[in-house]
């Protein structure tokens, strides 16, 4: 079952911003996105828009 879990990346440490219901010293694979307003933004003038 995959799970969107919004975190803020500290000091080396992803701490996530709400309450996880995860098993605790069990291995999971992390996803990275970035969010698309901040895409949008960065690319707007490579675009020509």
């Amino acid at each position: 079952m995959s799970k969107v879990i919004r975190v803020r990346y500290e000091k080396g440490v992803l701490k996530p911003l709400s309450s996880v219901d995860l098993e605790e010293g069990k291995e999971y694979k992390v996803i990275v996105e970035e969010d698309i307003d901040e895409l949008i933004k960065r690319y707007r003038g490579v675009l020509g828009e």
